[in-house]
């Protein structure tokens, strides 16, 4: 339980801080059904895993949480716009998210995709205040490094090559290779930069920050497998939301890649890969070698 009380502390502290950020005069004049619709699409659910790597990654760097608990609700901000587009009619048509409706059912498809928008904005209009850091080459950096994860060949170029694996295997996308460029772009890239988002906010020695960003490579892959065997096999009373829909919109995932037995090997290689990058932080990094774990045998 060490692992998960961590996890749940670094979560509380980040819903804190997100709570602040998102209700009264932290969105200032937005109008309030969006703000509305941003509060449901963040506050009160999830496990703030990806706020987690930022401030763990931080505290193995002897960073106190303070310097870094901004750029985590900025990571967060931004990974909850990507659930909310994802979940439209137009792409993953889900209705339901973390055990609720989700945004576009709530509200409605427009709110929906305005919602997304501003939280998009919003995670970078934190990384670049002051406050967030006193040095601007820093802000710069967190800037650069977030926008290249979630842009074009990042997250959303990752969700175009998923969609267009829907078109079976005359996409091309329904091989290894193809697999791991959705997975390393749709979903690793955000995790990767969540790990190393704390090697950029202490300005360590390039090794260092390679390291976190080969862990982080390694547990985005892994990740995504994980995700991919409970599309498979998890159940949606667990999980939160729905599942089968991978299978049924005929995309190219690891598991149909690969077999439930291939996938659980290749997710096997990666735990190893990631233990392996966090060897120069030696007892430090503990958390983020539980994390790995936790990412593997995950069911929701």
């Amino acid at each position: 339980m060490v692992f998960e009380e961590r996890l749940g502390g670094i979560a509380a502290l980040v819903e804190s801080r997100l709570a602040e950020l998102l209700t009264g005069d932290g969105l200032g004049t937005t109008p309030p059904v969006l703000a509305a619709a941003m509060r449901h699409a963040v506050l009160g659910g999830g496990k703030r895993f990806r706020p987690f790597l930022v401030i763990e990654g931080a505290r193995v760097l002897g960073l106190p949480d303070a310097g870094a608990v901004d750029v985590a609700a900025a990571v967060e901000c931004l990974h909850c716009y990507s659930l909310v587009h994802d979940d439209l009619p137009a792409m993953d048509n889900d209705e339901l998210r973390r055990g609720r409706p989700t945004v576009w059912k709530a509200f409605d498809e427009a709110t929906g995709i305005l919602a997304g928008d501003g939280l998009l904005t919003f995670a970078f209009e934190l990384l670049a205040r002051p406050a967030t850091h006193a040095d601007a080459a820093v802000r710069a950096s967190l800037v650069l490094g977030l926008a290249e994860a979630s842009g074009r060949a990042g997250m959303v170029g990752g969700q175009v090559l998923d969609l267009t694996s829907e078109k079976g295997p005359q996409s091309g996308l329904h091989t290894l290779s193809g697999v791991t460029a959705i997975q390393r772009m749709k979903t690793g890239a955000l995790i990767r930069f969540s790990a190393e988002a704390g090697a950029i906010l202490a300005g360590v020695a390039p090794e260092q920050r390679r390291a976190l960003r080969a862990y982080g490579e390694a547990l985005g892959a892994a990740f995504q497998i994980a995700d991919d065997l409970l599309d498979a096999e998890g159940d949606a009373h667990v999980t939160g939301k729905a599942v089968g829909k991978d299978a049924a919109a005929g995309k190219a995932t690891f598991v149909t890649v690969l077999g439930v037995e291939g996938a659980r090997a290749r997710l096997a290689e990666l735990n190893a890969e990631a233990r392996v990058a966090l060897t120069p932080f030696g007892a430090a990094a503990g958390h983020l070698a539980a994390a790995v774990d936790f990412v593997s045998n995950r069911r929701g």
